[in-house]
């Protein structure tokens, strides 16, 4: 029996859910989520194939598949874009994600959508901006937010300002095997510290971030993988963490560019 999406938000035009459950196998946990406004719908992130099927069976449950308006990727890891060639084979949907990747998700479509079935990647693909975009959804206006170097070169946020999420990609990521919201910071911390140690770029761009999103009035992050933050209270201790981070190329010296000396195993 499959999991019933996590209700996030909802009102009488707008909705937002999270699937949290469908990485099964030794796939890392991952959430999906959808954006419901009035008559139009955004799947942000929707992963490869491991969470394809389930995905694709759940919201055919809510919505005729074909109608889904639109495709977020928040950038080009697998675990976020890897199923693009069916989404854009079993949907009309478009894809938004940064210009720097536009031109590579054809290399993850199958040769037969253009050959056989007569479609275009890149033509399906709206590309954005460095500094990110004001987009209507249904009656809504979602802000796409610039997080460049806040994992990849080219990644992208999606703040709803109806439910007053921050959808934050892998910006507060935790290696856990859930989506319950976070209770105790303090303890919480050791799940995310070595992520983003490793794939924020710098503590620089944490700190510019950070004062980006303390100009918005966010009620929850939740990031791709693991836990939210929920609450006031509780995002304000998450972004002043962020904010003092040490991380990326701040943590690197010479040990780390040696010739190696070791056969690989």
């Amino acid at each position: 029996m499959q999991k019933q999406p996590i209700v996030l938000f909802e009102n009488e035009s707008h909705r937002c859910l999270c699937y949290d459950g469908l990485v099964t196998g030794e796939g890392v946990q991952a959430n999906q989520f959808l954006i419901i406004d009035n008559d139009q719908r955004m799947l942000l992130d929707p992963g490869g194939d491991l969470t394809y099927m389930p995905l694709s069976l759940s919201l055919s449950k809510i919505f005729p598949l074909q109608d889904l308006d639109y495709i977020f990727a928040s950038h080009q890891d697998p675990d976020i874009i890897a199923s693009i060639d069916k989404w854009l084979l079993y949907t009309n949907a478009k894809v938004v994600c940064s210009k720097l990747w536009s031109r590579f998700l054809p290399h993850l479509t199958a040769g037969y959508l253009s050959t056989s079935k007569g479609l275009s990647t890149y033509e399906r693909v709206i590309p954005v901006d460095d500094r990110g975009a004001l987009m209507r959804l249904g009656r809504c206006q979602l802000k796409i937010l610039p997080a460049h170097f806040m994992h990849s070169v080219g990644n992208l946020q999606i703040y709803d300002p109806i439910s007053k999420i921050l959808f934050s990609g892998d910006i507060g990521v935790s290696l856990v095997e859930d989506a319950n919201p976070v209770q105790d910071f303090v303890a919480h911390e050791q799940y995310m510290r070595g992520f983003h140690r490793r794939y924020i770029a710098s503590n620089r761009v944490a700190r510019l971030w950070v004062a980006m999103i303390r100009k918005l009035d966010v009620d929850m992050i939740i990031p791709q993988h693991g836990r939210p933050f929920v609450g006031k209270a509780m995002i304000e201790a998450f972004l002043c963490w962020v904010e003092k981070q040490q991380c990326g190329i701040d943590l690197l010296g010479p040990d780390d560019f040696q010739v190696p000396q070791y056969d690989l195993k």
